[in-house]
C-alpha cells in the first residue's frame, strides 16, 4: 500500500507562524503534524508514502531526511509551481503505482476509533463499485472546523455509503476528512497544472462511484494557531498523545 500526503500549501490561516515554517511542521502537543501522519502510515504498514513540498520545501526535507533515508518517505517536488490538491497528486502519480492509493491532509489529526482508520477504508474499499472511498466527519463533530459540510450520504450508518455534493442545500450532516483511498485512474482526463480534488470527486459522483464512510474516532483540523490550541486540549481531555 502507498500513499501520499499533501503537504504544499502556504498555510496562511496560520499567520506569522506559516511564515516562518510549513504547516506540516507545526506542533500539536510536542510532535508535528507530519510526523502523526507518517506515524499513522507506518502503523498501518504503507511501504511508501509520498510528501509534496512547495512552501518552505527545504525545512520540510530536512526534517524527513531520516524518514527519506529509509525508503519509507518520497518527495514529489512542486517548488517552481504549487498544483493544489488534485495536480499534486496527479503529479505525484508516477511514485504512486496503478493500485489505489491513500490520499491524506497534512493539517487533519485524527485518532483511530476500533482500529486503524487507513486498514478501515483499506479494508471497505470495493474498486469493482468504487472510485474514491472518502473518510466523513459529523459536521458538529468536526473540532476546528467552520463549514456546513460537504456531502449528502444516500444512507446512514457505519458502512461505506453513495454520496453526493450538498448543492444547494444549506448545511450538509457530514465533511470531508482529509483522508481517503483513491484509484489513480480517476485522474485520467484531468487537466495539466493546479486543480482541486474536487475536480475528481465530482467526476465521480457522475458515476455513481463517490463512497464514503463515517470515522469512529476523534477528528481535528489543525488549520490555525487558535486550533492548534483547542486540538492540545482536546487531545488533554482523551489522555492522548
Amino acid at each position: 500500500m502507498r500513499g501520499i500526503i499533501l503537504s504544499a500549501g502556504l498555510g496562511t490561516r496560520m499567520g506569522d507562524m506559516s511564515r516562518r515554517i510549513p504547516k506540516p511542521l507545526v506542533e500539536v502537543a510536542g510532535r508535528t503534524l507530519i510526523d502523526r501522519a507518517l506515524d499513522r502510515a507506518d502503523a498501518a504498514g504503507l511501504d511508501r508514502v509520498v510528501v509534496n513540498v512547495h512552501h518552505h520545501a527545504d525545512q520540510l526535507e530536512a526534517h524527513l531526511a531520516p524518514r527519506i533515508a529509509a525508503g519509507h518517505v518520497v518527495i514529489s517536488d512542486e517548488r517552481d509551481c504549487l498544483l493544489e490538491t488534485g495536480g499534486g497528486v496527479k503529479k505525484a502519480l508516477p511514485l504512486l503505482g496503478s493500485q489505489p492509493f491513500f490520499a491524506m491532509n497534512s493539517d487533519a489529526l485524527w485518532l483511530d476509533g476500533a482500529g486503524s482508520t487507513l486498514l478501515r477504508l483499506a479494508s471497505h474499499f470495493d474498486a469493482a463499485r468504487m472510485d474514491a472511498l472518502l473518510l466523513l466527519i459529523p459536521t458538529p463533530d468536526a473540532l476546528g472546523y467552520d463549514g456546513v459540510g460537504d456531502f449528502i450520504p444516500f444512507a446512514g450508518g457505519m458502512a461505506p455509503v453513495p454520496i453526493a455534493f450538498r448543492g444547494d442545500a444549506p448545511a450538509a450532516p457530514v465533511m470531508f476528512g482529509g483522508i481517503m483511498m483513491i484509484r489513480p485512474e480517476l485522474y485520467d482526463g484531468t487537466p495539466d497544472g493546479a486543480f482541486s480534488n474536487r475536480v475528481v470527486f465530482r467526476k465521480a459522483v457522475e458515476n455513481g462511484r463517490l463512497f464514503g464512510i463515517v470515522h469512529d474516532g476523534h477528528w481535528i483540523h489543525v488549520g490555525t494557531p487558535e486550533g492548534v490550541v483547542d486540538a492540545e486540549a482536546r487531545l488533554k481531555e482523551l489522555g492522548a498523545a
